[in-house]
């Protein structure tokens, strides 16, 4: 883990402004609306709670695409990244080893994020977690990456999603009958309870499981193929958008007719996830591309793109930083100002201001978190 004195070059703004459209639901925005349907009861505001929760076990809301989009984007960057500098001239072998590197550096991270520095049994260790999802799909799908062609990409994507799929239907715990969905009965969470060291979160699951790391790699090939688009694409920017709300309208209505054999859900990030999530990540990818990259309109974006660029730094800081005790040491005062109920709403929203100060000073200081 190393900080930079400058941003990577040759990067798309609407890569890092999406990516901080995508953190800054989980750095603050969401408890905003939290605090909002409490404070007022508006309908409209607990409606929006309902699609910031995650469904129970099957079924999708908004709130799920959060973290596949951050994968996704992942896949997109790996042709700027990756991919330049093996138009540079990088040997295969030292990327290789970079990609394996940065893989388990994020599992690390991962391990930290849930345990903290502490020294505890192995039993008491939650090893699997966002951060070690995201290194593992993203390493697995940048090895695929730089040891096949684009045909072959697709094929890994095809097959992982398929193989998955098959898994799941004709395989089960031991006692439940083939192709149990059940947290019990699945076999990805069978698999897990028997290979995964430590604790599982649920004891008999964990949604950021060993097992369904295999078609989360789905996810990161998925952005790898959009980010080679529009890195390599010859047509225009506006096609090249065309083409990717296209196919996030497409991936949606497939994940809808796989929904119906293979239901949606992401604690087991089943094949029909990957493609609900990968819909709705195309369609803001194709969004953002367009208006930010196309058309030229920066300046609003910016706000996103500060969260962006350092993006794992401020999900890490929560286990180091008490952001509340710093807002409301900060703002008390304002937050006399209001009724009781208003004033969770209003420290809410400064949590969220000195966060995002925070990142500000990091930027203006040129200091990036890379892994």
């Amino acid at each position: 883990m190393t900080t930079t004195t400058t941003p990577t070059s040759q990067r798309l703004y609407s890569l890092d402004a999406l990516r901080g459209f995508d953190m800054f639901w989980i750095m603050g925005a969401e408890a905003v609306v939290h605090s909002l349907a409490t404070a007022t009861k508006s309908p409209i505001f607990e409606a929006a709670v309902q699609q910031l929760t995650h469904p129970a076990w099957h079924g999708f809301t908004l709130y799920d695409t959060i973290f596949p989009l951050f994968l996704f984007l992942a896949g997109v960057a790996t042709p700027y990244s990756v991919g330049r500098d093996l138009e540079n001239g990088k040997s295969r072998r030292d990327l290789l080893l970079r990609v394996i590197r940065r893989g388990l550096v994020l599992v690390l991270l991962g391990i930290i994020y849930n345990n903290g520095l502490v020294l505890k049994p192995l039993a008491e260790i939650r090893f699997p977690s966002v951060l070690g999802r995201i290194g593992l799909a993203y390493m697995f799908a940048n090895i695929i990456y730089l040891y096949t062609k684009q045909i072959g990409q697709i094929i890994w994507f095809v097959g992982l999603l398929i193989g998955y799929w098959l898994l799941l239907s004709f395989m089960s715990a031991p006692g439940f009958p083939p192709g149990d969905l059940s947290m019990e009965g699945n076999f990805a969470s069978y698999l897990d309870r028997l290979i995964v060291p430590g604790h599982l979160y649920l004891d008999i699951h964990d949604p950021e499981g060993l097992t369904s790391c295999i078609p989360a790699i789905g996810t990161a090939l998925l952005g790898i193929y959009c980010g080679n688009l529009l890195k390599h694409g010859t047509q225009s920017g506006q096609r090249k958008a065309l083409q990717l709300a296209i196919m996030g309208v497409i991936s949606l209505v497939l994940a809808q007719a796989w929904n119906l054999i293979f239901p949606i859900n992401k604690n087991l990030w089943t094949s029909s996830f990957v493609l609900q999530a990968g819909g709705i990540s195309l369609l803001l990818l194709s969004l953002f591309y367009y208006i930010i990259d196309v058309l030229g309109y920066r300046r609003w974006a910016f706000f996103f793109a500060v969260i962006g660029m350092n993006s794992i730094l401020i999900y890490l800081s929560d286990n180091f930083i008490d952001w509340y005790f710093t807002a409301e040491a900060l703002f008390k005062w304002l937050m006399q100002l209001f009724s009781e109920s208003y004033a969770e709403v209003v420290l809410a929203l400064m949590v969220l201001l000195v966060k995002w100060g925070f990142l500000y000073f990091m930027y203006l200081k040129k200091v990036f978190l890379r892994v």
